[in-house]
C-alpha cells in the first residue's frame, strides 16, 4: 500500500524535498492512515511534518478524540497543534451549513499553523496541507454533485492537488485504508455521526454507493475513480482552451472586457467555460452560479442589444455593442454623480486656464470674430459663438436632463440618446467630461459640440476653446 500512495505522490507532484506540510488529522481511520503514510514517505522525501487537530466542539467525545491524536503524535515525535472552535455558532452567524462551516475552518486552521511555524516555507512555494480524503470519498462527491446538477469540474470529484492542498490517500478505498491499519496494529477513533443518515453525503454512502458496489457492479468505487481521472484530464485540456480563448478575445480596458463577435463564435462548450472563467474573475467561488447564469451571459454574446445582467456577488455582465464587460457593482441607468464641476470664469481679453482631472488643461480665449474667420474643423480645438452663452459656462459630467442641438433646425436630443447612438460604451459615459450651459451642452469633449452655438456670419464675439496636449 506504501508503494501504492509513494507512485501516486510521484505521479502527481505532490511533496518535494525540503516541504512543510500540515496533516489534517482527525483521529478517524483516513487521517490516521493519513499520518503514518507520511512518516513512511518522509524516509524517502525528507520534509517537515506538522499536525493539526480541529476540534468542532458538536460531539461530546470530541475532547477524546483530540487526546487521542495529541498522545499518538507524542509517540510519533510529530508537532501536534490543538485549534478549538464552535461550528454550529459559525455556521448560524455566516448562514451557511455546518459542514461549510467546519471546512471553512480547517483550512484555516491548517493556513495559520503553516504561517507560524514555517513562514519561509509559505512564502517560497514550499508549504502543504496534507487531508485524507481517499476514492470513496471522491465517488461520493461525483455522485452528489451529479445528482445535484453540475459541469465537468463537479464530475471530477476531488482533485489530487489543488493549490497547495495535497490527498495523497486518494488513490485508496476505504477497505484498503482499514485493512493496513488492522494489520499494523494502529487504532482510530470513530465518528458515531458518520453512521447516521442526517447529511446527504451519509446516505449516499451507506446506501446508493453500498448497493452498486454490492448489487450492480464490483469495483464501482475503482471504476469511478478511474472515470473521474479521465475526466480531470478532460478539464485541464479544456482550461488551456479556454486561457486561449480568453486571450484571443480579451480587450484593454476596464473591468474583463471581452470582443461579443469574437467570443460568439466559439464552440458553445468552450463559450460557457470562458464565462465561467471570466466569472472566476470576479468572484471567490462558482457556489451560487447557476447554469441559468450562464446561458443568460452566453445570449449577451450572441444576441445583439445593450443590455445587463446582475448576478450574485455583486457582479454584473453587460453587452455594450460589440463588447461584453464583466465587472463588480451595480449598474444604474443615471448618475447624478459628480467626480467635479469647473466654473469658468471668462476672460476679457488672454486667456484662462483650468485643469481637469483625467483630463488636461483647457484653455479658454475670448476674441472678436474679424472678417468672418473661417473655422477649421479640429476634434480637440472648438470655437464657439460666445453671445450666444447665456450663463457662465462649466465643465462637468452629465447631469439627468442635458441635452445638445443636432441640426441647424435647432432640434433637441438628450445626451444620453446622443451616446447611445454613438455606441459610447456606458462606464466611459459617467467620466466624460462636458462643456455646459445650464442643462444645455456647449461641447461633448472629444466629440461633438451643439448646433446652437456654432459661430455664423453674425457672431460678434468668438469664444476658442483647446485641450493643450490633445492630438488632432
Amino acid at each position: 500500500m506504501i508503494e501504492k500512495v509513494y507512485t501516486y505522490v510521484l505521479k502527481h507532484h505532490m511533496l518535494t524535498a525540503g516541504d512543510t506540510v500540515a496533516a489534517g488529522i482527525s483521529g478517524g481511520a483516513d487521517s490516521v492512515c493519513l499520518l503514518f503514510v507520511l512518516l513512511e514517505l518522509r524516509k524517502r522525501i525528507p520534509f517537515e511534518l506538522l499536525a493539526v487537530h480541529v476540534n468542532h466542539l458538536i460531539r461530546e467525545e470530541a475532547g477524546a478524540d483530540a487526546a487521542y491524536v495529541k498522545a499518538l503524535c507524542a509517540r510519533l515525535e510529530v508537532p501536534y497543534f490543538l485549534i478549538e472552535e464552535d461550528i454550529e455558532a459559525l455556521a448560524d452567524r455566516e448562514s451557511i451549513s455546518v459542514e461549510e462551516a467546519g471546512r471553512q475552518v480547517r483550512y484555516t486552521a491548517f493556513e495559520k499553523v503553516l504561517q507560524e511555524n514555517a513562514p519561509k516555507a509559505v512564502k517560497e512555494g514550499n508549504a502543504r496541507i496534507a487531508v485524507a480524503h481517499n476514492s470513496n470519498d471522491r465517488a461520493e462527491t461525483m455522485l452528489f454533485h451529479l445528482f445535484r446538477g453540475t459541469g465537468l469540474t463537479g464530475l471530477c470529484g476531488i482533485r489530487p492537488v489543488r493549490n497547495s492542498v495535497i490527498r495523497p490517500l486518494l488513490c485508496l478505498e476505504r477497505y484498503e485504508i482499514e485493512r493496513y491499519l488492522t494489520e499494523q496494529g494502529i487504532g482510530w477513533c470513530t465518528d458515531f455521526t458518520n453512521a447516521e443518515d442526517v447529511y446527504t453525503r451519509n446516505k449516499i454512502r451507506h446506501h446508493i454507493l453500498a448497493y452498486a458496489e454490492e448489487e450492480l457492479v464490483k469495483g464501482t468505487v475503482s471504476h469511478m475513480g478511474r472515470t473521474a481521472d479521465i475526466l480531470l484530464e478532460v478539464e485541464d485540456f479544456l482550461s488551456k482552451s479556454v486561457q486561449e480563448a480568453y486571450e484571443s478575445c480579451h480587450l484593454e480596458g476596464t473591468g474583463i472586457r471581452m470582443d461579443a463577435g469574437r467570443a460568439g463564435q466559439l464552440h458553445s462548450l468552450l463559450k460557457r467555460q470562458l464565462i465561467l472563467h471570466c466569472l472566476e474573475l470576479l468572484s471567490p467561488s462558482r457556489r451560487n452560479i447557476t447554469s441559468v447564469h450562464v446561458r443568460d451571459i452566453e445570449n449577451l454574446f450572441t444576441s445583439p442589444g445593450n443590455r445587463y445582467i446582475c448576478l450574485p456577488y455583486d457582479i454584473c455582465v453587460r453587452r455594450e455593442y460589440d463588447v461584453v464587460l464583466f465587472q463588480k457593482g451595480r449598474v444604474t441607468e443615471d448618475t447624478e454623480q459628480q467626480e467635479g464641476t469647473f466654473a469658468i470664469e471668462m476672460p476679457a481679453s488672454g486667456h484662462a486656464e483650468i485643469e481637469v482631472s483625467g483630463l488636461g488643461f483647457l484653455d479658454f480665449r475670448v476674441s472678436v470674430n474679424e472678417n468672418q474667420q473661417n473655422i477649421p474643423q479640429k476634434k480637440y480645438t472648438k470655437w464657439f459663438d460666445y453671445d450666444k452663452i447665456k450663463k457662465s459656462p462649466i465643465v462637468r459630467n452629465r447631469l439627468e436632463g442635458d441635452f445638445l442641438t443636432i441640426n441647424e433646425a435647432l432640434s433637441h436630443k438628450s445626451l444620453k440618446d446622443y451616446m447611445i447612438a454613438e455606441k459610447i460604451p456606458r462606464e466611459e459615459r459617467e467620466r466624460m467630461w462636458l462643456l455646459a450651459d445650464g442643462r444645455h451642452v456647449i461641447w461633448v469633449i472629444g466629440y461633438r459640440i451643439s448646433e446652437e452655438y456654432k459661430v455664423s456670419q453674425n457672431t460678434k464675439h468668438i469664444l476658442k476653446v483647446q485641450l493643450r496636449g490633445g492630438h488632432e
